[in-house]
């Protein structure tokens, strides 16, 4: 055992875990601030977690439960916090800022889509996997948290916390989750975050005096462009009204911007299916985005299924910790009839022909329902591409009448992908590529029919 880091709330130790053999974090609560409440809270947001944690930009959370002494703790996968200490280090790249900043986004924007909300975004919570991909971690822990330790919660993330939050005026919306994001943004492209001035008085007091008045300092980078100090001021505005409406709109600014600077745009990764985000339907446990349009309950229906009474354990110094889960049933133990003889074979194949019948009118009907949801969708055509200097090629399309809440879904050769609302878009490439797109208007969650695909042959 090791200990990674301790904080308000929790310490965080190295465990090698047993069964798989692998390095693991375990975040353990401290016992000072856990009670019988926490505690419940505590495995409602592990829950969320876990559920969510299946995007690649979220951190993954392997096993949760409660350890003999009572404390509850996670088992993590094992990711470095070395970007909260290289910000402030070191000036970094600003098309890697803008990756982090999509992918990280792109979580957020998942999270939303399943009614739950981070509350805590900051540069501290974005860890890094081994591979280098940035994710986000401590999704409403530390949020929930402060219902107990509520001054000290909120003293550790006033830089990034929106002057609505700070005010008390509400505990976090979707436009709120937008300030805090670009606050992130800026914060790793300063070096410092986005009210706090260099060499003078940064006290609580001061920097929320300063995020009232809604003034941020110049970012102070040539390499900066304009374009993006404006993106995030105005995602960082006083009145909730004027930011972005989405966690994905401000996103889709970012793409924009890497296409300004001539790099390629870096995907958004959103889960677009019901059944991704059905794992999060119950109530009890999640943040709910209370009176936010589009925030709709999930349908009772799609209640994750509980898996069957299992055990593991994480192993380490000072012995196991035994993680224990029950299956249950809304109404009670499930009586099975006893299994009964072979089946007669001209019943089996009589059995078998039914199925294949069912199965053929079931795609039937759902090719017919498909035509019939997407038909009033616009069709993207008449594709165009121009190759320019360096190496790409920049694809445009007319306008097909898509409406303000339409975007575009764009598919590459190789299995990038762009949701975006310009009518344009450039990919990288060398001379001998072929580049081929596909260009679909999503609208509501569905989408329409693909256009012809395009395909450019580079000359370089």
């Amino acid at each position: 055992m090791h200990v990674l880091g301790s904080g308000g709330f929790a310490d965080v130790f190295l465990y090698e875990q047993n069964m798989p053999r692998r390095q693991v974090a375990v975040k353990v609560m401290l016992s000072e601030v856990v009670n019988d409440q926490v505690r419940q809270m505590f495995q409602a947001e592990a829950n969320l977690m876990a559920q969510l944690s299946a995007h690649p930009s979220i951190l993954t959370v392997y096993q949760a439960g409660v350890s003999s002494d009572g404390r509850p703790y996670l088992v993590m996968e094992l990711c470095s916090a070395v970007l909260s200490d290289r910000y402030r280090r070191e000036p970094l790249p600003v098309p890697e800022v803008l990756r982090i900043a999509v992918r990280i986004g792109s979580a957020i924007e998942t999270a939303h889509r399943a009614g739950v909300l981070h509350r805590d975004i900051k540069p501290s919570n974005i860890l890094t996997t081994a591979y280098g991909h940035p994710v986000l971690s401590d999704f409403g822990i530390a949020a929930t948290l402060s219902e107990a330790k509520r001054e000290e919660s909120v003293g550790l993330s006033i830089p990034w916390s929106a002057p609505e939050v700070l005010m008390d005026e509400t505990s976090g919306t979707v436009a709120s989750e937008v300030w805090s994001l670009a606050a992130t943004v800026y914060s790793l492209l300063a070096g410092r975050s986005p009210f706090e001035i260099p060499d003078g008085k940064n006290s609580s007091s001061d920097l929320m005096a300063r995020i009232n008045r809604a003034k941020p300092q110049p970012i102070g980078r040539p390499d900066v462009p304009a374009s993006l100090e404006k993106v995030l001021a105005t995602a960082m505005s006083k009145k909730p009204e004027h930011r972005p409406t989405s966690i994905l709109e401000l996103v889709r600014e970012l793409q924009a911007i890497e296409t300004e600077l001539g790099v390629p745009q870096t995907a958004v990764e959103v889960a677009m299916d019901d059944w991704a985000l059905g794992g999060v339907a119950e109530a009890e446990e999640k943040t709910l985005l209370r009176g936010v349009p589009g925030a709709a309950p999930v349908p009772a229906a799609r209640k994750r299924r509980r898996a069957a009474a299992s055990s593991g354990h994480t192993g380490g110094q000072g012995g196991a910790v035994i993680l224990e889960s029950e299956a249950s049933s809304p109404n009670g133990p499930v009586e099975r009839p006893a299994a009964k003889g072979p089946m007669p074979r001209a019943t089996l194949w009589a059995a078998i022909a039914g199925a294949v019948l069912v199965l053929s009118l079931a795609a039937v009907t759902t090719m017919l329902l498909l035509r019939g949801s997407s038909s009033d969708i616009p069709v993207v055509s008449n594709i165009a591409a121009t190759e320019t200097a360096g190496g790409t090629v920049e694809f445009s399309w007319a306008d097909p009448g898509i409406s303000a809440a339409d975007t575009y879904q764009i598919a590459v050769t190789g299995g990038a992908s762009s949701i975006q609302r310009s009518p344009d878009f450039v990919v990288d490439a060398e001379a001998g590529d072929r580049v081929c797109i596909t260009v679909t208007v999503n609208r509501g969650g569905k989408t329409g029919p693909s256009s012809t695909e395009k395909c450019v042959d580079v000359q370089g």
